[in-house]
């Protein structure tokens, strides 16, 4: 089993910054992704920004500019959020996810988890 794990959520004021961590754990083999995806009261979930295993990034036309996404050199399990200049538009629930294998029984599985989402709100 692979368990994802947000934090760093929180209330803030427009224009200030905030850090988000995910860790992944359990009996993971290797990871090729890692990524935010957010959702808004009343809005679908969306794409914010990803990393895959070869460093390559990806964000959302939102964000670009304000968000940046990294991983931890040590524990390449970990992946960061740092978010910049926040807007009232960014208060979501903010979800990791992650895709790689994993070991079951002996056998290599690819998975596709999420964790239960950490709340960002940023007031005017």
């Amino acid at each position: 089993q692979v368990q994802v794990v947000e934090s760093g959520g929180g209330l803030v004021q427009a224009g200030d910054s905030l850090r988000l961590s995910c860790v992944a754990s359990g009996s993971i083999s290797s990871i090729n992704y890692m990524g935010w995806d957010r959702q808004a009261p009343g809005k679908q979930r969306e794409f914010v920004a990803g990393l895959n295993s070869g460093g390559i990034t990806n964000y959302a036309d939102s964000v670009k500019g304000r968000f940046f996404i990294s991983r931890n050199n040590a524990n390449k399990n970990t992946v960061y959020l740092q978010m910049y200049n926040l807007k009232p538009d960014d208060t979501a629930v903010y979800y990791c996810t992650v895709t790689g294998n994993r070991i079951d029984s002996g056998s290599v599985r690819a998975f596709d988890d999420w964790g239960q989402g950490t709340q960002v709100t940023v007031s005017p």
